[in-house]
């Protein structure tokens, strides 16, 4: 698979709610070509999985 063929995977699998599947064809596209739109995608999955605690919405 090419890196825009994973970023395009990764981005299905965000939009299907599977965060891990996603960052990990971000991952490959990037192994691929450093300058993919994977970098920024992955970037962002990760600001939301880090802002998201689901802790504290079950007190």
């Amino acid at each position: 698979m090419t890196a825009q063929e994973y970023y395009q995977a990764g981005n299905r699998h965000r939009q299907q709610g599977n965060f891990q599947l996603a960052i990990n064809c971000y991952l490959e596209a990037i192994a691929l070509d450093p300058q993919s739109p994977a970098v920024e995608a992955k970037q962002m999955l990760d600001d939301i999985l880090n802002f998201y605690h689901k802790d504290s919405y079950n007190p």
